[in-house]
């Protein structure tokens, strides 16, 4: 009877956590993880906002004229508005990044949908009159239900390019080579704008500043363009001198 109850155990956590794993992270399945713009990269930052960190890294952004998006959390967004507030009127996208950074397999899919997703798109909307349509898992990790629910109001943002910013062992030089060489037409770069969530360094988004002003510089001579990521899936958008249509309201994923 014992060993039933652990061959059913397993069998529900392959289902539950490794199906969907393999489904969104393998197959790239349901999923975004590239562009479609020729020449338009995407800087995202998850994990804010953070009172420290992102009012720097939203200066350095404007000082190169660059549009990101940012992957919040609707626990930090109910503490700093004004962050939220200018994200928004500097013309950056807000995603969703949960309520807390609780992982997405230790949660059923209701609590994940309504107490962690739909609860930041209500915070989000209420400071920002305009509400979240991307949603990243934290650590980019979905479960069987998110894939049937989820994925019926958020478009699911995954990532092409990881460099591990948030590891002590990352400094900015390492970073700033990590990415030079893996950005290419079309990334999805994830970077993390706050240090204070399990296995972090504190310090961890000053280097990233530090090598993403360089890694700015270099790209933009090499006439990358830096969009948004509704900016960058959009199939009509064009990169035409420093002008890009911006991205019609996002509907479902187009698979």
């Amino acid at each position: 009877m014992i060993q039933k109850l652990i061959i059913l155990s397993i069998d529900v956590m392959i289902l539950y956590m490794i199906v969907p794993f393999i489904l969104t992270r393998i197959c790239r399945w349901g999923v975004h993880s590239k562009g479609k713009v020729a020449k338009g990269i995407a800087f995202t930052f998850d994990d804010g906002p953070d009172p420290c960190y992102t009012p720097k890294l939203l200066d350095l952004l404007k000082e190169h004229e660059v549009k990101a998006s940012f992957f919040v959390l609707g626990s930090k967004a109910e503490k700093h508005p004004e962050l939220i507030q200018l994200m928004h009127r500097e013309g950056h996208q807000i995603g969703i990044h949960n309520y807390t950074h609780t992982s997405n397999w230790i949660l059923s899919p209701w609590k994940s949908k309504r107490e962690q997703a739909d609860r930041t798109a209500d915070i989000v909307e209420r400071i920002t009159g305009e509400r979240p349509t991307f949603y990243r898992p934290p650590w980019g990790l979905l479960n069987l239900g998110d894939l049937l629910l989820m994925r019926k109001s958020y478009r699911i943002a995954l990532w092409s390019v990881i460099v591990g910013d948030w590891k002590p062992s990352v400094s900015a030089q390492k970073m700033k080579c990590a990415l030079l060489k893996r950005i290419k037409p079309g990334s999805i770069v994830v970077l993390h704008d706050s240090g204070d969530t399990l296995g972090a360094d504190e310090e961890a988004p000053r280097h990233m500043i530090v090598g993403l002003k360089e890694v700015l510089e270099e790209i933009q001579m090499k006439g990358l363009k830096c969009l948004r990521m509704d900016e960058l899936l959009d199939k009509e958008a064009r990169v035409i001198g420093d002008v890009v249509p911006r991205a019609k309201s996002p509907g479902q994923v187009h698979l």
